[in-house]
């Protein structure tokens, strides 16, 4: 958690962003539910999308009374029409999108040598393609509405930038390479457009959660994960605030995060 002069500065930073809209991706739970919490705290209007759309209506429920405010959508970012009818909605009540954190994300474990093909897709499908529809939909809103200030967050990994050594790892690792060159890749076309809309990959190493059990990790378990140096989705949601509250001068391209006392390796 922020300390008191760092939660001070961090209110100051993110006053701009007083009532406007926010969308958190696999917000019911996780580093989505942190960072939903901490943008609501902030007083941002933020749409929370899961399939499990009731961990969001009890997290809005815990955070009456914040200065902002939790919407929460059912809907699965892999599925297009799900993501469309998000986007509807929230032009339809709240105006339009100005952040997007692309948070959702999923892990199947599994080698490539004998994987399953339909746990190749499922990461595939969120990790990429839901990841490429959301912001597909935000910088059309964004554009629409002429919107030049607005940020795309991707919730990356550290297995995003290296070959991990991690057994039963590397397709999510290869999913999350293709998010690394994702950002960039819209990074760039933002600005062959004109648009001072910011893009920021921030990548963290292990972060506690309950993934490994709603995943139906085959080895992986909490038990031996957390028995490594870790952090928590907290820190994660801390630093998603830090992005967003920078001047609008500053593009923080890439934010690689690993718990302290870990490798090289993820």
């Amino acid at each position: 958690m922020l300390g008191n002069s760092q939660a001070s500065h961090s209110s100051v930073a993110m006053e701009r962003w007083s009532g406007r809209v926010a969308l958190v991706t696999g917000a019911s739970s996780g580093i989505g539910a942190a960072t939903a919490s901490s943008l609501v705290k902030s007083g941002m209007q933020v749409v929370g999308l899961a399939r499990r759309d009731d961990k969001v209506k009890e997290l809005a429920a815990s955070l009456k009374g914040a200065p902002g405010k939790l919407h929460a959508v059912k809907g699965d970012v892999s599925k297009e029409d799900d993501v469309l009818r998000t986007f509807a909605w929230i032009k339809e009540n709240l105006g339009g999108v100005d952040v997007l954190i692309n948070n959702a994300g999923v892990i199947n474990e599994g080698n490539l040598h004998d994987g399953e093909l339909g746990d190749w897709r499922n990461m595939l499908d969120v990790n990429v393609l839901g990841l490429s529809l959301c912001t597909r939909e935000a910088v059309k809103d964004m554009r629409s509405r002429g919107v030049n200030d607005g940020h795309i967050i991707h919730i990356n990994s550290v297995a995003g930038h290296i070959v991990s050594n991690r057994p039963g790892f590397l397709m999510y690792s290869a999913s999350k390479h293709a998010v690394t060159a994702l950002a960039e890749g819209i990074r760039k076309e933002l600005v062959r457009l004109g648009t001072r809309i910011r893009v920021t990959s921030i990548s963290p190493g292990l972060v506690k959660s309950e993934i490994f059990e709603r995943d139906n990790m085959k080895d992986s378990t909490s038990d031996k994960m957390y028995a490594e140096n870790y952090m928590e989705a907290q820190d994660i949601a801390d630093a998603v605030v830090y992005v967003l509250g920078t001047p609008e001068r500053v593009q923080i391209q890439e934010l690689i995060m690993k718990a302290t006392g870990t490798g090289p390796q993820y």
